[in-house]
């Protein structure tokens, strides 16, 4: 991005020739030497004038030679232009500036344009690097450097072909064979044989002698690992002997016979345990220890509970008043009750039991189908779609002061940004390129362009070429003017002071040409005092800490009446005669499908999708004083 365009451009008369990059609008490139072209001619005339006026203060003064009048004279042809330096730069343009890279050859001014960069994006030493090399060509092409029109005229189609190489970036081998086939061999020699040009000059052989060897090594590359060796019988004998020489000795008795395994066994075939009788006494294993049929021995290890005496299970009367009868005790039964009546309890649902009837019905609960709880599981968000191109937006930022219920000052400034396709994470990454048109921009003041990745085409249309970035990119900057603003609210403070009790009242009202109602507005009053009795309405939110009050509107719609916010405390004012100062601010945000302002974005031409236009949003700050 060094050097946009090439031009020649005489001292006098029009352009000869322009050559631009592909991605550079050949318009822009007009502006930019209709804007050298003025330069000049402005610098010429002052310069001119000046000349004039020493001229004659010389010939008044004292009478000069005729040598004095003719070196006037050439002072004047050769010194009218102050850019008739060698070379140099200067940097040309209104809205879009460029920075234009000259060299003068004769009469002929050999130019290279670029932007006028502020950031040090753009190497000019690599443009001035490639209007040395179009001089060369220009020199090469008229045989010396009499360069005119004429003779360029003769050799244009082989200048327009060089120049067009050159603006693309070429190396000094390669322009050296261009500039000798030039005259001799014609433009598709100069175009087309300088390709091999540089290895040839650096001792590299061509493709077509090396072509023969890489074809052999690719066949024994192929021929080696498709071969096969095979050990001589020899060989494999001996290594069979020492093999049996190395491995022990074993004896044919303990060798493991292994059973033949049947043949085509079902593996889900059953077991033969299946069909065996079940053995339960076959289990046990019979011993001839005596001590074993001895009940003694095996009761030894027992311990039985010795049961409580009787006097402890008999029940002990108590005759306090209130809870008389009989207390503890352990009553025996030879009753048998039934089994109905022991788990009377377990069976009865009322009085506790597990009756399933009392939790679920006779129907069975029918499982959701899917992939058992998968189904739930999201890899994304559904809230955030995928991008289908370049988006654009507009973000605007009002600031209102209002003193009671005059306007006192009011200011906008928008920014226009530009989010891209977010970049895949390879080396190579596509800019994203387009042009689009600004719209009912009467009432902008001023507009400014990031000129590293936006230009200007005029008539409201703009040119942008960026590279991928993962955040939106602000391209343009505009304020508005204060008579012509939009007031998306109007507010006003009334206070009233009786003695030490303080009244305040605030009145909002909104637009009623808005696209839609405002909603979660904050009004925030700076309190004077830190108040010990507050009365307000309708409710709201007290800090203490910062001795603010703030109020919540869920919503303010377009019409009606204007709504109120009332608050009344008590002060103790120290100086009596000095009213207390009293500061309201109203904060909220607004997004939507149009822009406060009513700038909308629009693409160059009609059908083209260049890019998305988004939800445009603006915030708006009220700041209230009495």
């Amino acid at each position: 991005m060094s050097c946009l365009a090439l031009a020649l451009q005489p001292t006098n008369g029009s352009d000869i020739l322009l050559q631009t990059r592909e991605w550079f609008p050949p318009a822009r490139a007009l502006i930019a030497l209709s804007y050298f072209r003025q330069t000049r001619q402005a610098f010429a005339s002052s310069k001119q004038q000046q000349q004039h006026s020493n001229q004659k203060q010389n010939q008044a003064s004292s009478s000069s030679s005729a040598a004095d009048a003719d070196d006037a004279a050439a002072a004047e042809f050769v010194g009218d232009d102050p850019l008739a330096a060698s070379n140099g730069q200067v940097i040309v343009g209104v809205e879009s500036k460029y920075r234009v890279v000259y060299r003068v050859v004769n009469s002929i001014y050999i130019l290279g344009v670029t932007v006028a960069d502020h950031d040090n994006s753009i190497n000019v030493f690599e443009c001035i690097h490639i209007v040395n090399q179009a001089v060369s060509v220009i020199v090469t092409a008229c045989r010396g450097v009499e360069v005119t029109p004429e003779k360029l005229g003769r050799k244009y189609a082989e200048v327009y072909m060089a120049l067009d190489i050159v603006l693309r970036g070429v190396s000094n081998i390669r322009l050296a064979a261009m500039l000798g086939a030039m005259h001799g061999d014609g433009i598709a020699k100069m175009v087309h044989s300088a390709l091999d040009t540089e290895s040839k000059i650096r001792g590299a052989d061509n493709w077509t002698s090396v072509e023969s060897h890489s074809a052999e090594h690719q066949a024994s590359v192929n021929a080696f690992a498709n071969a096969r060796f095979e050990l001589p019988p020899e060989t494999i004998a001996a290594g069979d002997e020492l093999a049996a020489s190395l491995a022990p000795v074993v004896q044919e008795s303990e060798q493991l016979k292994e059973e033949p395994e049947p043949e085509n066994k079902d593996p889900f075939a059953a077991s033969e345990t299946i069909n065996k009788e079940k053995e339960l006494v076959g289990g046990f294993k019979k011993t001839k220890d005596p001590s074993s049929t001895d009940l003694t021995l095996a009761l030894s290890g027992l311990e039985v509970t010795t049961l409580p005496p009787a006097e402890a299970t008999q029940s002990t009367h108590i005759n306090v008043e209130g809870f008389e009868g009989q207390y503890g005790g352990i009553e025996f039964s030879n009753e048998q009750a039934t089994i109905g009546e022991t788990f009377e309890a377990f069976s009865d649902a009322w009085g506790g039991g597990l009756d399933p009837s009392e939790f679920m019905g006779p129907k069975k609960i029918q499982k959701k189908e899917g992939l058992g709880g998968l189904e739930l599981l999201h890899t994304s968000d559904p809230k955030a779609p995928e991008m289908k191109g370049p988006e654009m937006y507009i973000s605007e930022e009002i600031r209102t002061e209002f003193r009671e219920s005059l306007l006192a000052r009011v200011g906008l400034m928008g920014v226009i940004y530009l989010k891209t396709m977010p970049p895949k994470g390879s080396g190579e990454e596509k800019e994203t390129e387009f042009s689009f048109r600004v719209e009912n921009t009467s009432a902008v003041k001023r507009f400014a362009m990031q000129s590293s990745k936006i230009s200007s085409l005029g008539n409201g249309l703009f040119h942008v070429r960026t590279v991928p970035s993962e955040e939106p990119i602000p391209i343009l900057k505009y304020s508005l003017q204060p008579k012509v603003t939009p007031l998306p609210l109007r507010v006003r403070m009334v206070k009233r002071t009786s003695g030490t009790l303080l009244s305040l009242m605030i009145q909002y009202v909104s637009n009623p040409e808005l696209p839609q109602p405002l909603k979660n507005v904050d009004f925030v009053l700076k309190l004077p005092v830190d108040p010990t009795l507050l009365k307000v309405s309708p409710k709201a939110i007290l800090n203490r800490t910062d001795r603010e009050l703030k109020w919540q509107i869920p919503e303010i719609p377009l019409t009606g009446s204007p709504g109120r916010l009332r608050a009344r405390m008590p002060i103790d004012s120290e100086n009596g005669e000095e009213e207390p100062e009293i500061i309201c601010y109203v904060k909220f945000s607004v997004q939507g499908s149009s822009s406060l302002s009513g700038i909308s974005l629009r693409a160059a031409a009609e059908g083209n999708t260049d890019f998305y236009e988004v939800d445009h949003k603006y915030e708006t700050g009220i700041y209230m004083c009495n």
